[in-house]
């Protein structure tokens, strides 16, 4: 009998190593994807190509941006989704302040040189207290953000990200709504809304990660997501 499908969704400016702890812990149990969302341009595009390469029915978990990948999927392929789970991510459009960040951070990036992976600060933003001083994380997270680019960066950063509230509301499959306990880029008041409004939706809240959950807390991750995988 053919293990369940689960495919995993990274961030911006993120790939499959993202996932790479919490892929390893699940790949006994289910079989495991890691989508690509560094080509597309919409999240149409995105959510087509994650679908393209899965057979039937599937488990879909986004992280971040990849939460607004994992929505689309659902709009997109309702009867294939059979569960979803959403990861320090939010199903709000951009704000206007946040729309202008995103304008400051592409018009400095495209400046000669600019362009490092993520910095001090952007590093202190996303991960927990403490852990913007681990090396080991902070070099897989660099690493990382060096090898996508800027090209990656911009094109990620331009995508339409749409209201999921109907898509929420709608869904009647399992739902695992997970947030770092101290994620300051989509944090937990917006994991709250998310899980009140889903029928099925169990919240967690992940002791001692940021935003960057994945990478900060695989273990409590991969058991929440295990958990959320037997639910029936």
């Amino acid at each position: 009998m053919a293990r369940p499908c689960l495919i995993l969704i990274p961030g911006l400016l993120n790939d499959a190593e993202m996932w790479r702890e919490v892929a390893a812990l699940l790949s006994e149990m289910v079989d495991v994807r890691v989508a690509d969302i560094t080509q597309g341009e919409t999240l149409e595009e995105l959510a087509a190509t994650a679908l393209e390469d899965a057979p039937g029915a599937v488990s879909v978990a986004g992280f971040s941006l990849g939460g607004y990948v994992a929505q689309q999927m659902v709009r997109q392929a309702p009867d294939r989704i059979e569960r979803l789970a959403l990861i320090d991510t939010s199903m709000r459009p951009d704000t206007h302040a946040r729309a202008a960040e995103r304008k400051a951070l592409d018009a400095a990036v495209r400046l000669p040189g600019r362009f490092h992976g993520f910095g001090d600060r952007l590093m202190h933003a996303y991960l927990a207290p403490g852990h913007a001083d681990d090396e080991v994380m902070t070099g897989r997270v660099r690493a990382m953000t060096q090898r996508l680019g800027v090209e990656v960066l911009l094109r990620q950063n331009a995508l339409h990200r749409p209201d999921g509230e109907a898509v929420l509301r709608g869904f009647a499959g399992p739902v695992l709504v997970a947030c770092g306990e101290y994620d300051a880029i989509t944090p937990l008041a917006g994991h709250e809304e998310m899980a009140a409004m889903t029928p099925r939706a169990v919240l967690e809240v992940i002791p001692g990660a940021g935003h960057l959950t994945p990478i900060e807390a695989p273990v409590p991750l991969a058991l929440a997501l295990a958990r959320w995988m037997a639910r029936r």
